[in-house]
């Protein structure tokens, strides 16, 4: 997973709440492989008709097709549990959603997927969408050293994240390499447990 640090890109404004995960990444394309195809299907159904040509949806025209960040209402990612729609925003460019509110297991996906999801209070995020509404391409700041967000004015905001979800950012660590760290640790406590419980090691043997 590549780590997140500190981010300076063009962000978008999305104003409507509730925005969910069918959205981001409608059912039908759940089953596609990860890689750059998830760039085409972010918000796809707003993005496209239905004969495939492009809507003047936002995120089809410069300057936020190069977007990095989303600055978000509330509960974005709200819906079914998807990791697609990680994959989508990750693919097409995001890195950073900005939002007063975020769907549970969303955020929880974000964290495992290298993409940063900063809950800011509703007035904060409210200010930095005006911003960038009044400055089609403008760009925010995001520090996950200092916990901060840079909004366009040059004013600081800080964010709250939990410790074990900033380390594994920084540090691009998934589940599975998180748990490779302590894989001495686990090798240890399984030759203790199996000697103290021979019958169980001659169990897994057969």
């Amino acid at each position: 997973m590549q780590p997140f640090t500190t981010l300076t890109a063009i962000a978008v404004p999305m104003h409507e709440a509730n925005i969910d995960t069918n959205q981001l990444c409608p059912t039908r394309f759940n089953k596609v492989p990860r890689g750059p195809k998830y760039r085409e299907i972010l918000f796809y159904d707003s993005r496209f008709r239905p004969d495939g040509t492009q809507t003047e949806f936002m995120l089809n025209a410069s300057p936020y097709d190069q977007s990095g960040v989303i600055v978000a209402d509330r509960n974005f990612g709200c819906g079914s549990s998807r990791e697609t729609a990680v994959y989508a925003l990750y693919e097409f460019g995001i890195r950073c959603v900005i939002a007063p509110s975020f769907g549970d297991i969303f955020a929880a996906n974000c964290a495992k997927n290298g993409l940063l999801a900063v809950t800011l209070p509703e007035a904060e995020c409210a200010a930095i969408r005006r911003q960038l509404q009044d400055n089609p391409g403008a760009k925010v700041s995001v520090d996950l050293v200092a916990q901060t967000v840079t909004d366009v004015t040059g004013k600081t905001h800080q964010f709250e994240i939990h410790e074990v979800r900033k380390r594994c950012l920084l540090e691009g660590l998934d589940d599975i390499a998180r748990t490779q760290q302590y894989a001495e640790r686990i090798a240890g406590f399984e030759k203790g447990y199996y000697m103290d419980r021979p019958w169980l090691a001659a169990s897994a043997r057969t």
